[in-house]
């Protein structure tokens, strides 16, 4: 019935009086009157388990959503940390617990058997080569196809993943699709998908765990010393620098605060790399709470470049580019990389695009090289203009001459000098319909100010009557 309320969802409890998500309200309370119900909340839903997911990154880095609302951990080469697959099972089941969470979890080789274990078997573990025999007992609504399917198969008399493996193939993908087998092989381990990572998962990664947290700021600095020596060595090892670090800290109540940093340039220096840590933890916003403590402390190097050794210059003419980088660094940490920038050039001869800001952190390089000018030429073009360009009076002899005299701001200025004009076509392919020519000259007024204006529209072609504009001023 349209607009009836339905069972989004239903604990074990209500399962076991036979309550479903589907049933609508009314039925539900036809059959227990005195049901406890609440409205749903996706978007709540979704932050709490962002956060269990944050919390399951202790146990590995590759954490993701399974999309039924349950999370997929891939721990292969992580187990040996925990004691064993059962004593990690038990690990992660007592840590939810404690938040007041109660698990439903399997551990398979294959992915869509240990989800399909987890949520409508008993969990557990499935030892590798019996993946078929777990779950063959499960109901076909373990594959995941739909409602539509599911009763089709239940009307042919299929009710469980055995009954449907025991059927030829080809009658059942005539009849269901194709999409039935891919399913049947995935749940029975014959085919085996990948789990997607929800965060990029670091080059190199290395932690420090601890029997008590801790909680002592000294301790979490040492520490972080300690794992910037660690990620410094490795990346030595590999011949490389990192870019991007993020700094985890978990807490005991499963909290997780992670602090990224980024350097201008390739970097294994650990001193370097607690700088830019010490200044980022004394400009934040909301300081580092430990709560009952930090169990668990992890420095991933998110982000890694080739560091190839450089030749120091004998001369000491200008500033160092390790000093510079560092002074950037450090900025950044403080400031936020958005808050310090750098320009680089951009091909193009439209002349508001031809520099853009960009983070002074960015690895990014300049499209084209910038063009040095001959020392003692005047320079071609202001070093700044103005966004947008001001609109000026002009009086020239000729319609597309140089001007006479201008009026900018209710100031005459009467022109003794003109150069150009430098024509300059807009982009057609970006300014579609609206690109008109520009034609820019160089001026000098009478008290030696120097303009660079340009008209608009070519006179007779374009436009009728140009209009003219001050796009920058030479010092």
């Amino acid at each position: 019935m349209k607009g009836a309320l339905h069972l989004a969802a239903a604990d074990p409890a209500a399962r076991a009086l036979g309550l479903s998500p589907g049933l609508t309200l009314a039925d539900a309370r036809a059959r227990v009157p005195d049901i406890e119900v609440c409205e749903t909340a996706p978007e709540a839903d979704r932050r709490m388990l962002e956060r269990l997911a944050d919390a399951c990154d202790r146990f590995t880095p590759l954490v993701g959503f399974d999309g039924t609302g349950g999370l997929m951990l891939d721990i292969a080469g992580c187990v040996h940390l925990f004691g064993g697959e059962a004593a990690m099972l038990k690990d992660i089941a007592d840590k939810f617990e404690t938040a007041g969470f109660k698990t439903f979890a399997a551990i398979a080789s294959a992915p869509d058997t240990a989800r399909a274990m987890a949520q409508f078997g008993s969990g557990g573990i499935v030892a590798e080569g019996s993946e078929e025999q777990a779950v063959r007992p499960l109901p076909v609504a373990a594959l995941g196809l739909g409602a539509e399917i599911e009763n089709g198969l239940a009307r042919a008399g299929l009710r469980s993943i055995g009954d449907v493996a025991a059927r030829p193939r080809g009658p059942l993908v005539a009849r269901f699709g194709p999409e039935l087998a891919y399913r049947l092989d995935l749940v029975m381990g014959r085919r085996r998908s990948s789990i997607t990572p929800r965060r990029t998962v670091g080059d190199i990664i290395v932690e420090k765990r601890f029997g008590e947290p801790i909680g002592y700021e000294e301790d979490i600095r040492a520490c972080l010393r300690h794992l910037a020596g660690q990620a410094g060595e490795l990346l030595q090892q590999r011949g490389k620098g990192g870019r991007l670090f993020e700094a985890a800290f978990f807490r005991a109540d499963g909290k997780v605060t992670r602090i990224p940093v980024e350097t201008a340039r390739p970097s294994r220096d650990p001193a370097a790399l607690m700088r830019l840590y010490d200044a980022k933890l004394e400009g934040l916003a909301d300081p580092l709470d430990p709560g009952f403590g930090f169990d668990l402390i992890r420095l991933s190097v998110i982000f890694s470049e080739t560091l190839v050794p450089e030749a120091q210059e004998l001369s000491s003419k200008g500033v160092p580019t390790e000093e510079a980088s560092e002074l950037v660094e450090r900025l950044s940490a403080r400031f936020s990389p958005e808050q310090v920038v750098r320009f680089v050039s951009r091909d193009t001869h439209i002349p508001e695009r031809a520099a853009e800001a960009i983070p002074a952190l960015s690895s990014e390089q300049s499209a084209i090289t910038w063009v040095v000018q001959d020392s003692g030429e005047p320079p071609l073009r202001p070093l700044f203009l103005f966004t947008p360009p001001h609109a000026i009076d002009v009086t020239a002899s000729v319609p597309d001459g140089p001007p006479h005299r201008f009026f900018w701001r209710r100031v005459e200025h009467a022109i003794v000098k003109a150069e150009g004009p430098e024509r300059i076509a807009q982009e057609w392919w970006r300014d579609a319909g609206q690109a008109m020519t520009r034609d820019y000259f160089r001026l000098e007024d009478t008290a030696g100010r120097r303009f660079w204006v340009y008209r608009e529209g070519l006179y007779g072609m374009e436009v009728t009557n140009p209009r003219w504009f001050l796009h920058g001023i030479f010092a």
